[in-house]
């Protein structure tokens, strides 16, 4: 990413922030289901998404955006989320490896607007779109 340091704080510009690639596990799924509540047998049961029109389990979208979230605060650790949209147009399986990147588009005032994107690295298929407004720890959005 690029950036500077200014009273502590990431100032950061236009342009790439990160891309990485992630391989998620059937035991990801499940931990994530664990701790989210969402045990919907797409995610969790291999035979139950073996009968389904994708035959294997599907990610929860939401563990997309964690990872994606993640890897923005490993860049910008004082980033505070304020806004958000997702969307998946197509499914993300287990143990396939996952491009998520992430780049700021504007900054407006003392908040950046994000766009994410995680695409399978196999064929390039796009399987979240998000966008996200963030602002700094100690920004104009404090305590919001």
């Amino acid at each position: 990413m690029t950036g500077t340091r200014a009273a502590g704080l990431l100032v950061v510009e236009t342009g790439p922030l990160f891309a990485e690639t992630v391989t998620l596990s059937q035991a990801d799924f499940d931990h994530f289901a664990r701790v989210s509540g969402d045990d919907n047998p797409i995610h969790v049961d291999p035979d139950f998404s073996r009968a389904t029109r994708f035959g294997r389990t599907v990610s929860h979208g939401m563990l997309l955006y964690t990872v994606l979230w993640g890897l923005l605060r490993r860049h910008w650790p004082e980033a505070r989320q304020i806004g958000q949209t997702l969307m998946f147009p197509a499914p993300a399986f287990a143990d396939e490896p996952l491009v998520f990147s992430g780049r700021v588009e504007t900054i407006e005032a003392s908040c950046a607007h994000l766009a994410f994107r995680v695409t399978r690295l196999a064929d390039g298929e796009v399987v979240c779109e998000a966008t996200a407004v963030v602002a700094s720890s100690g920004g104009d959005h404090e305590g919001r």
